[in-house]
């Protein structure tokens, strides 16, 4: 599955069509089927990542021989695997280590995307164009291939996991915060309180800041798809946290080697990450739609 940020709306409209109170978004309609199984879903994963004995009071470290490899049943709902452990309850516990991966890189890429891009904005003719060179210069790697350039260099683990995905992820913030910069400094309030004497700081603050971080909610849900599914990739390659770790990418890396007689090792734990990462775009889109003021 691919997920894509460049193609969400970054028109600029007045302040309270931007703050997300126009009489588009005030229509209430009953949201679609599937964004309400979306929003279950990521409901029940969020009290899984927060509370998982709730739903797996087992231990997801704990082996026991006598069960090795024991398909789906009612004793073990998603089989056991090579060393016996219940995969059923190290899924569960898996969600707290892959969604802290992704809301941590997706943190990492908003903040450092949203302060670059006001940056490039707000920026002299010179020093915008080396940011927005810098930002191409890194849109011009794949994801992965730059997030596993950037791990090679500092060594695997969940930290350089984490900065890996928000390094090579925050272009897709920088640009189009910075060009609402470009558009919301133009504008007609933005030129008034230049005039009536507000300060850079009180300009920044409090005209510009909050008039161009409108789409970006919308591209964190979207994004957080995106590094959830790049976060498995790189585990998968080792590149993230190690075993025992029940994190879902070294889960699917451990089963890989029994897929001709356990498939359940790595495909469920696969299955995890697809329906996190297709439940986030479908809410995503849904909230882009709400934004852009149509249903779609």
């Amino acid at each position: 599955m691919t997920v894509t940020l460049t193609d969400v709306s970054t028109g600029v409209g007045a302040p309270a069509d931007v703050a997300g109170v126009g009489p588009a978004l005030r229509r209430r309609r009953p949201p679609r089927p599937g964004v309400v199984v979306a929003g279950a879903y990521l409901a029940a994963l969020a009290v899984a990542a927060v509370a998982p004995r709730l739903l797996a009071p087992g231990d997801p470290l704990a082996a026991d021989p006598r069960v090795v490899l024991t398909p789906p049943g009612a004793a073990h709902w998603f089989g056991t695997d090579h060393l016996g452990r219940d995969v059923w309850t190290r899924v569960v516990h898996g969600a707290a280590h892959s969604l802290t991966i992704g809301i941590a890189a997706t943190a990492v890429a908003v903040t450092a995307g949203v302060l670059l891009g006001l940056l490039a904005g707000l920026a002299h003719r010179f020093a915008d164009e080396a940011l927005s060179r810098s930002f191409d210069a890194l849109s011009a790697f794949p994801m992965l291939l730059l997030a596993l350039l950037f791990i090679t260099v500092a060594g695997p683990g969940t930290i350089s996991l984490i900065v890996a995905i928000g390094v090579a992820t925050l272009p897709h913030y920088a640009r189009v915060v910075r060009g609402q910069t470009l558009l919301v400094r133009r504008s007609g309030y933005v030129e008034q309180a230049i005039t009536f004497g507000s300060s850079r700081p009180r300009l920044v603050v409090r005209h510009i800041l909050p008039n161009v971080v409108g789409p970006v909610p919308v591209l964190a849900v979207i994004g957080l798809g995106e590094a959830i599914l790049a976060a498995a990739g790189l585990s998968f390659l080792g590149m993230g946290p190690q075993p025992p770790s029940p994190e879902w990418g070294a889960m699917l890396s451990e089963g890989r080697n029994y897929l001709q007689v356990a498939w359940w090792i790595s495909v469920l734990p696969g299955l995890a990450v697809t329906l996190t990462v297709a439940a986030l775009t479908v809410l995503g889109r849904h909230w882009q739609a709400r934004f852009d003021g149509r249903w779609s």
